[in-house]
């Protein structure tokens, strides 16, 4: 088990890794961060309102099961959203530099980060 700066620390172990926090999605409010590229602060509050988004959309549509991920591909970044599936209304966010990450190795290193963060 991994707590949370040592989550962070592995997520920016990927090549291209720009940022990386873990979010309460329900306030907002950042547990932890590492890195920039963007102001995690105001992207996680803001990734936030995503996250509830969804959420609520597929209670609405009565879709069953848990989001994996969610992407955002930018211009020049890469976004990943996952809540966590330990821990209720919490998420890993991770930003990357679209020109150096491999997409696949990033959603499975968050994927990795989910099972083993302790909080």
């Amino acid at each position: 088990m991994s707590n949370i700066n040592e989550s962070l620390q592995e997520l920016m172990s990927l090549d291209g890794a720009m940022g990386a926090c873990i979010v309460d999605y329900m306030s907002g409010m950042v547990l932890g961060m590492t890195g920039g590229g963007v102001d995690l602060e105001l992207a996680a509050a803001g990734n936030s309102q995503v996250v509830k988004a969804k959420v609520a959309t597929m209670k609405s549509l009565d879709i069953k099961g848990e989001i994996e991920d969610m992407l955002i591909t930018l211009e020049s970044q890469i976004h990943i959203l996952r809540p966590t599936h330990n821990h209720e209304d919490l998420f890993i966010y991770l930003v990357l530099d679209k020109s150096k990450a491999n997409l696949a190795l990033a959603r499975r290193k968050v994927q990795t980060v989910d099972k083993n963060i302790e909080i």
